[in-house]
């Protein structure tokens, strides 16, 4: 631990009586988070020992360990019980289920024809007929389930989107095919239209995406490895296969050539046999209560995993991604820490959260919003993200580093965005990026880290971002390649900018929230 007192030149005497800190003592407690401190740091948390921190790994438990026990050192207390940091997070490790499935009498295979994109329950099912629902779109501009009933039924659908009378698709409304409509996005999107009208049963025809997963799947399955990570299921999921196009052409034929939804008279038989196991792992949390308003929180993210080994055995780092982010956490909490040591503890409280699974789906937190918050969501005043910030975009101009990507700032709330750029122009003079806060970017980054379970709930929230690059998901992801000023630099503007949201006399309003 710093030894604060020396480094302000002040004594706990003078804070006997609390006041208002002055610019200059916030300046100074910023200025604990320091190169050195976060250099030294990220050096362990994404060493070799770790083993690239894939979720619910031996590699990932040290980690959480090493965490911790950082917040023990510092006497941060727990936001989970006195005694325990650890939010256990109740993830199962889904293997290939065991599938029979038949159609028109006929036997396929699994890995060669299907393969199932859900964690569904054991149980079987047929038809003598299915739906045919063309795109499977449910969208503004065009929607294949409009006056089509689908409900407790086998619904098949193809990849793509129609096109208007001009050549544009109407998804994208240009000559581009939207990402939601072809590709690994439409898995997500087309399961959710189909589960939103109630199918029983999806089987989603792309002969791309099924060759490039059905790959991927079968050298894990060989392995031994995951299929995936899944939380437990709230509601009945829904089955929903990829499949090629020659299932596809089994179940509706000459299935690209149709352009209109029909029920179809084929015959599906399909037994389902779930096959999962636990594999429990955990977020950390640590808080610094708040003096004035104990009951509002102010919480300060980034993820704790990686993704652990490559198919030779190499260590993934992950020392951006998200080392940066987790060894950031970690010097802010300290510099609070100071803070409230010299009689400036914030007049909101303060949480450290450390998620687990966010290479995996977000999982861990999409617990702590959907399933276990340990503080309540409605008295959430921000969640302020990092996912990293230690590395410079290859895409930007060389000689500009001293940028960040800010992802999310006005979604929700005018005045967040406000107190970002105001405290940035005050503090730390970083040029503002707000390429990926498009709507219409294609990256959708907005909706991959795990800021997004907190703004799906009305939660203000800043994604902090330094943008991919080369090293991206790599062995090569290592401390050495780490820009140290500028994780500095970066690191001081989220503790300012949590310092005003934690300090300021009202609590920001979510203005932009919708129903």
């Amino acid at each position: 631990m710093k030894k604060t007192l020396l480094i302000l030149g002040v004594s706990l005497a003078v804070f006997a009586c609390k006041k208002e800190a002055t610019q200059e003592e916030i300046i100074g407690y910023a200025s604990t988070i320091t190169s050195d401190e976060l250099k030294e740091k990220l050096y362990t948390y994404a060493s070799d020992e770790h083993q690239g921190r894939e979720t619910g790994s031996e590699g990932q438990k040290k980690a959480l360990e090493y965490i911790k026990n950082h917040y023990v050192s510092i006497n941060v207390p727990s936001a989970v019980s006195p005694d325990n940091y650890f939010q256990e997070v109740p993830l199962k490790n889904i293997k290939t289920p065991k599938v029979s499935l038949t159609v028109n009498g006929i036997s396929y295979n699994y890995f060669e024809d299907f393969i199932s994109q859900t964690s569904a329950a054991t149980g079987s099912f047929s038809a003598k007929e299915i739906v045919y629902a063309g795109y499977g779109i449910n969208h503004e501009n065009t929607n294949d389930y409009e006056n089509l009933d689908v409900k407790g039924k086998i619904v098949i659908v193809k990849s793509g989107e129609p096109k208007d009378k001009a050549g544009n698709y109407l998804v994208s409304g240009t000559k581009e095919i939207s990402k939601w409509s072809n590709g690994r996005q439409a898995i997500s999107a087309k399961r959710t239209a189909a589960k939103d009208n109630g199918a029983k049963a999806l089987f989603f025809m792309d002969d791309a995406l099924f060759t490039r997963y059905s790959k991927f799947y079968k050298a894990r399955h060989d392995k031994g490895t995951s299929r995936s990570l899944s939380l437990p299921k709230k509601n009945e999921e829904i089955y929903h296969f990829l499949i090629s196009e020659k299932l596809g052409n089994a179940m509706v034929s000459n299935i690209n050539d149709s352009t209109n939804s029909a029920v179809v008279a084929s015959t599906v038989d399909v037994d389902y046999e779930s096959v999962s196991i636990d594999l429990p792992s955990s977020n950390v949390a640590a808080i610094i209560k708040g003096s004035e308003k104990p009951e509002e929180y102010i919480i300060i993210s980034s993820h704790s995993d990686h993704i652990g080994l490559t198919n030779d055995g190499l260590i993934n780092n992950g020392a951006d991604d998200d080392g940066s982010g987790s060894v950031a956490v970690l010097e802010i909490a300290e510099a609070f820490k100071a803070a409230a040591e010299n009689g400036h503890g914030p007049k909101r409280s303060i949480v450290f959260l450390h998620v687990t699974g966010e290479e995996r789906g977000l999982l861990g937190s999409r617990y702590y919003t959907d399933y276990s918050p340990l503080f309540p969501l409605e008295n959430t005043v921000a969640d302020l993200n990092i996912d990293m910030i230690g590395r410079i975009d290859p895409k930007r101009d060389s000689d500009n580093r001293n940028y960040l990507y800010i992802i999310g700032s006005d979604k929700l709330s005018t005045e967040l965005h406000n107190i970002s750029e105001e405290v940035n122009k005050t503090y730390t003079n970083i040029e503002f990026d707000y390429t990926y806060n498009d709507e219409n970017d294609p990256n959708r980054f907005y909706y991959r880290s795990d800021h997004y379970n907190f703004a799906k709930n009305n939660i203000p929230i800043i994604f902090y971002f330094n943008g991919t690059h080369d090293d991206y998901h790599r062995p090569t992801d290592t401390p050495d390649k780490i820009e140290y000023d500028l994780l500095e630099n970066r690191t001081r503007l989220v503790f300012h900018t949590a310092w005003e949201l934690a300090n300021r006399e009202k609590r920001i309003v979510a203005d932009k929230a919708t129903e």
